[in-house]
């Protein structure tokens, strides 16, 4: 395995495999650009007409909790399938070469793109977004304290491991204060579920030493685990916060099912490597496309692929009339 990561490309540092470990997080500073930033930023600007306002009846924050504001959070999708050039921005981070490595060893060889990606708008005096994700349900789970499967970090041997990753892309700075993006540091290794007070923020002791939001600027990318515990307080900023958020997972898990409904003219538009993580779930051992560093830095070379025996696949046709059982 450890071979054929180092084939993939550059791996974690010692310090970043260990911090990421250690806190399940870990920020990667000016992965974007400032002229990348406001491309992805003027995508934005002319696609706002599609920004959804979370209602009433999906807002999960607690009326009159520390989580909570009057203004709503605003959503808006489909950036992969935006009109050129509005979608190359929001393409490029699937490969991007600055975080290629991070993919490449957090979700494995063959990692994919599980959710669909997702814009974040949130205006001064919007609501944040109560603690959610661990390895163990919370406390507003059913039933809490289960093991939760879909969500899990591991590190064996060295080597770290998350059935879903996400990819917090920052296209505004998030100053001290600001409020945004929070996270409880070393959660992704929890054996008990979360306290309610603590999911909607009304423990102000835990909030104070253990509720951490860092601080970041905009071409900042937050890579954390859906295994550690993370949410948002609401933003106090002057200015508008705006990140792309993106979820990777292993090549034979899924948790999302977005990749049913990918629009195909949209994937003769992507190239090669782009279309190899937008592959559907299924183990690299069947001849998945796997993006290497040189394939991703091409518009036109293939994948790499294992070839699968050619014995194997004539066994699976006279059994199934497929070449993959």
């Amino acid at each position: 395995m450890r071979a054929g990561l180092l084939r993939m490309a550059a791996l974690m540092t010692p310090h970043e495999r260990f911090l990421f470990d250690l806190n399940g997080f870990l920020v990667v500073r000016n992965v974007l650009t400032e002229a990348e930033v406001a491309s992805a930023n003027a995508a934005i600007d002319a696609n706002a007409g599609g920004l959804v306002p979370r209602g009433k009846s999906l807002r999960n924050t607690q009326a009159d909790s520390p989580m909570a504001a009057p203004g709503p959070r605003l959503d808006l999708g489909g950036m992969l399938y935006w009109e050129e050039p509005h979608c190359s921005i929001f393409r490029e981070i699937l490969t991007h070469p600055s975080l290629l490595r991070f993919y490449t060893e957090l979700c494995g060889e063959g990692y994919r793109m599980d959710h669909q990606p997702l814009v974040i708008v949130q205006d001064a005096d919007s609501e944040g977004f109560s603690l959610h994700g661990g390895p163990i349900s919370g406390a507003d789970g059913v039933p809490a304290g289960s093991f939760n499967p879909e969500l899990q970090y591991r590190c064996v041997n060295g080597q770290p491991w998350t059935s879903l990753l996400a990819v917090s892309v920052q296209l505004s700075d998030h100053n001290p204060g600001d409020g945004g993006f929070c996270v409880v540091r070393g959660s992704h290794k929890l054996n008990l579920p979360v306290p309610s007070a603590v999911v909607h923020g009304r423990d102000p002791d835990f909030v104070a030493e253990h509720l951490h939001q860092p601080v970041t600027k905009k071409g900042d990318v937050v890579l954390f685990s859906e295994a550690t515990v993370h949410g948002a307080t609401p933003w106090r900023g002057d200015h508008q916060r705006r990140i792309a958020l993106y979820r990777f997972s292993p090549p034979n898990m899924g948790y999302g099912r977005g990749y049913t409904e990918i629009p195909a003219e949209s994937l003769r538009t992507m190239t090669p490597s782009q279309r190899a993580v937008l592959e559907p779930p299924y183990a690299v051992r069947l001849e998945r496309p796997l993006v290497t560093a040189e394939v991703a830095a091409s518009d036109s070379a293939a994948p790499t692929v294992r070839p699968r025996a050619t014995a194997k696949k004539e066994l699976d046709r006279a059994l199934f009339g497929t070449e993959y059982f």
